[in-house]
């Protein structure tokens, strides 16, 4: 066999390597319920409930944050996540959780905020630029 040859197979083997793996780490989108149906990281999307209990005390524990959050068909569920309470947390429109159901509550890894826009139509200013002559 010519040496071009091994090194083309070689070549393929590293990227068929490299796309399966990253095929296997890659975590899916699903609804509380998924995650208790399977022990997979999954990410969740759902809306911050501001009327439960948001526990976040860094004088006695700074890597304890828990929360109340519904998914988006409905479910509630306790999160835990093991870090300190992001910033503006409460002003949060929806939320992206990564982890995984450990017992009855979720236990987040990541948190991802998408926070309300600055830029509301009733606060935009439309200026007119005229050009010099």
């Amino acid at each position: 066999m010519k040496r071009s040859s091994i090194i083309g197979i070689v070549i393929i083997a590293i990227a068929i390597g490299v796309i399966m793996s990253t095929y296997a780490d890659s975590s899916t989108y699903g609804t509380f319920s998924d995650a208790q149906e399977t022990q997979k990281e999954l990410h969740v999307v759902g809306k911050l409930q501001l009327n439960k209990e948001m526990v976040y005390n860094p004088q006695v524990d700074a890597n304890y944050f828990s929360f109340y959050m519904v998914d988006n068909k409905g479910k509630e569920c306790k999160v835990v996540f093991s870090g300190s309470k992001p910033q503006d947390f409460e002003r949060s429109e929806q939320i992206v959780l990564t982890g995984q159901m450990v017992g009855e509550s979720f236990q987040a890894n990541k948190i991802l905020m998408k926070c309300p826009s600055k830029y509301t139509e009733d606060k935009v200013e439309i200026r007119e630029v005229k050009a010099a002559s």
